[in-house]
């Protein structure tokens, strides 16, 4: 067992105080089963690649009290194979928009496969379908074969961010002006009119995740908020800090919001949880590690990722929301204490797990909460 298990560690010290300068609420997410499953190394994980669940999924959610869902865009599949099914995110977007009521739906955009005149349009359609729940997660890419494959643009890593901020420049014109124009290195447009402009205003929020300084200077100068690839509690209060520093040194008001991805094993005991994450780790099957020397070699990252990381995508296992119910809602208080608000979370098999979380875990936080904050007065 990966000395990441909570049975190791006592997480109740690491918030044996609330700090108000920095007191969030958590606000509960999780990335729309889009490529059958999260698990690199398990071929059938019970979640079918198809519309009807991540329909069932996140209506589901809606009556759990989930807030967001992240839908992930990549043409390929990088958990289960090149070869295996996966859903498009921004059509899969538009409908989940339209049999929904509650939920933000948070769509990956990737400039090196988009117009950026055309994506501001499509953005601003399903905000208007949505009303007002369409949120974009700015991703400058890292996969160089699915970029070979589908026609993608893919450049030096600092080219990328050029690209992305001359994306976002073009888009956020388009949604807050009555005619735009722009001539940059990448983009040129004309005398642009987009109507009806987004529900959101000035703009739907922009999210996005990096690690590089590059990536920073762009997620400063042209997002709202920012969201991480799972890290512990402290490595993620000082991505944290750091990105507030950043932000004010910039001039610009406070970043909305910090997400971080996590995937999530809750059992019990914790025998059934040191049974499970035994499972989830094993890697005998080596089809879905494919992108795996793309994204470690063509992202700049702060951590290294090790390959056992890699079982589960985005660093999910880092964050280690692993153990008991009364342990992992000890982490996300933690995590609370932190400065972060949103936890972006996988699980598998998706429905039945989400469930249990939503009926073990989310009540204990905001039990456990409300007697930490008795406690500090």
């Amino acid at each position: 067992m990966s000395s990441c298990f909570l049975g190791n560690e006592n997480p109740k010290s690491e918030y044996h105080f609330i700090d108000e300068r920095k007191r969030v609420e958590m606000r509960y997410g999780f990335w729309m089963p889009i490529f059958g499953g999260w698990l690199r190394n398990v071929e059938d994980e019970n979640m079918p690649t198809t519309f009807e669940y991540a329909k069932k999924v996140t209506q589901s959610a809606e009556k759990w009290g989930y807030d967001t869902t992240l839908i992930a865009e990549l043409n390929l599949n990088d958990i289960k194979g090149v070869e295996a099914d996966s859903l498009e995110a921004w059509s899969t977007a538009a409908a989940i928009a339209a049999v929904t009521e509650k939920i933000e739906i948070m769509t990956a955009i990737r400039p090196a496969f988009h117009n950026p005149a055309v994506t501001a349009k499509m953005a601003a359609n399903i905000d208007q379908i949505s009303n007002g729940r369409f949120t974009l997660n700015v991703v400058s890419a890292w996969w160089a074969e699915e970029a070979r494959q589908y026609g993608g643009e893919f450049t030096e890593h600092d080219e990328r961010y050029e690209r992305t901020d001359e994306f976002l420049e073009v888009v956020k014109g388009m949604w807050t002006q009555n005619e735009f124009s722009f001539k940059g290195k990448y983009y040129d447009i004309q005398n642009a009119h987009l109507e009806p402009k987004p529900v959101q205003r000035p703009n739907p929020i922009l999210y996005a995740g990096g690690e590089s300084p590059r990536g920073k200077k762009s997620i400063v100068e042209n997002c709202d908020a920012y969201v991480m690839h799972g890290g512990t509690v402290e490595e993620i209060e000082k991505k944290i800090q750091d990105m507030k520093d950043l932000r004010q040194a910039a001039g610009k008001e406070p970043l909305q919001s910090f997400g971080m991805a996590a995937y999530v094993v809750c059992r019990d005991t914790e025998e059934e949880v040191k049974e499970e994450y035994a499972r989830i780790v094993d890697m005998k099957d080596a089809s879905g590690y494919v992108g795996y020397n793309d994204f470690v070699s063509k992202s700049q990252l702060e951590q290294q990722v090790k390959l056992e990381d890699y079982s589960v995508s985005n660093r999910g296992l880092r964050p280690n929301l692993i153990g008991t119910p009364e342990q992992i809602a000890d982490r996300i208080l933690a995590y609370e204490n932190a400065g972060l608000d949103l936890l972006l979370l996988q699980f598998s098999p998706q429905l039945e797990e989400m469930e249990r979380f939503s009926k073990k875990v989310m009540p204990l936080v905001e039990e456990k909460r409300k007697a930490l904050e008795t406690l500090s007065k």
